[in-house]
């Protein structure tokens, strides 16, 4: 490794070797040594100095943020206040109490030749995290990587570079207080797309690239990394009404799955209802939607309910909105749902309001997504909600992880074999 100045800032590559050393010496670490770190860390965000200086720094990019022309909502996401500093000190606190995977016996037994076989859940290693706009998500990744015996390195946005500055700078503070090796948690440098690049080629360093953020970022790492990847996908996601639901809670389903936050990944995007019950259903949903100030694109049967109503295009159908719109079709039957599902999902949540078991059973069976929901809202896909905590992301690729990322999925496996003398005949 070349030798630095003080002037000069470290490459990707210098850092992601540092986290690998940080990373073997993190593995062996008991509960304990990693709790009492993150115990620091909390305390070190709900420090009233350390939230004055991470506040004062989100300022600069929300400034930066608004004279940009950036919406309000962006800008929403963007922002640090006292109380968001000590929400995330407490998002630290509960990471703490979860179940701690490493080390945990997967699978084990004594083969018939006196060998004892055991498959044990080891960290992953180092795990980079490539995540846009909010700075929240930096505490979280690195409480979550410490926790799991992860180094982490953190590429957030441009958009953010300061707040995530100052973030990393108190939980670095904290965590080599602590006794562990402060290179644990780390700031790529730089704010350009060769960083980002960088990071991407640094297979051998680090063990695995996650992305958070929109389409273009996902797909962009996904295509382009040769370290490898979990995808946590955009979140195209759909709520069926089928011709056995029951209308009134089909509604209420459908406004939550919308409405309650349409910013989030697990928001739905589409909904889709059977022809048997759309005469019923399409005017009790478009007075629900209207009041909710969703705009609804919908195919001539919605459009001839509400002239309001703007028509559907491909695009429609394929679009993770993300805000107050939502694309709507009536299908002749369950399996024509399941049909414009397969075609336009992104594989995150998909939904189905039915009292006929039959019909949730072959929904169930047929829908090819990381959640499948039945008589709920699509909004409940979260490690939070599923009761595993604290999350990562939602995966959903195949491979590895798919769902809610919570603490076992950032560590993989090593099988321990113990013997006593044995040779192979």
């Amino acid at each position: 490794m070349r030798s630095m100045t003080a002037s000069q800032s470290p490459t990707v590559t210098e850092v992601a070797r540092r986290a690998r050393e940080a990373a073997a010496q993190l593995a062996p670490l008991p509960r304990a040594a990693r709790d009492a770190a993150l115990t620091a860390v909390a305390e070190a965000l709900a420090d009233p100095a350390n939230v004055a200086a991470v506040v004062e720094a989100n300022a600069e990019d929300v400034r930066a943020a608004r004279d940009g022309g950036t919406a309000e909502s962006v800008v929403d996401r963007l922002l640090l206040t006292p109380e968001r500093m000590a929400a995330i000190a407490a998002d630290v606190r509960d990471v703490i109490a979860l179940p701690d995977p490493v080390g945990e016996v997967v699978r084990g037994a004594t083969l018939p030749n006196g060998l004892e076989l055991r498959q044990v859940r080891v960290p992953l290693g180092v795990v980079g995290i490539v995540y846009e706009a909010r700075p929240n998500v930096t505490a979280d990744a690195a409480a979550l990587c410490l926790k799991s015996g992860n180094a982490v390195l953190l590429r957030g946005s441009s958009s953010a570079h300061a707040s995530n500055r100052a973030l990393v700078a108190v939980i670095r503070r904290a965590v080599e207080a602590a006794g562990l090796p402060a290179d644990a948690v780390q700031l790529v440098p730089g704010t350009s797309r060769e960083s980002v690049t960088e990071l991407m080629r640094a297979r051998g360093l680090v063990d695995v690239l996650i992305p958070r953020g929109g389409a273009a970022l996902i797909s962009m790492v996904v295509e382009q990394s040769t370290v490898p990847v979990i995808e946590t996908g955009t979140g195209n996601c759909h709520v069926y009404v089928d011709e056995h639901a029951d209308l009134d809670t089909a509604v209420d389903i459908l406004l939550n799955s919308k409405a309650q936050r349409p910013s989030v990944c697990n928001a739905a995007e589409t909904v889709l209802v059977h022809q048997a019950v759309a005469e019923d259903f399409l005017p009790r949903a478009l007075k629900a939607l209207r009041a909710a100030g969703v705009t609804v694109h919908g195919d001539a049967a919605w459009q001839r309910a509400d002239p309001e109503v703007r028509p559907a295009t491909a695009e429609d159908w394929a679009t993770e909105y993300l805000s107050y719109d939502i694309a709507a079709a009536v299908v002749p039957s369950l399996d024509a749902a399941v049909a414009h599902i397969r075609e336009w999902s992104s594989g995150h949540t998909e939904a189905i309001v039915t009292r006929d078991t039959a019909a949730a059973r072959r929904f169930t069976a047929l829908v090819d997504a990381a959640a499948v929901l039945v008589n709920a809202s699509t909004r409940f896909t979260d490690g939070g909600q599923f009761g595993f905590g604290a999350e990562i992301g939602i995966s959903t690729q195949k491979l590895h992880a798919r769902g809610p990322m919570g603490l076992p999925e950032l560590t993989s496996t090593k099988y321990v074999v113990t013997g006593d003398g044995h040779i192979r005949d």
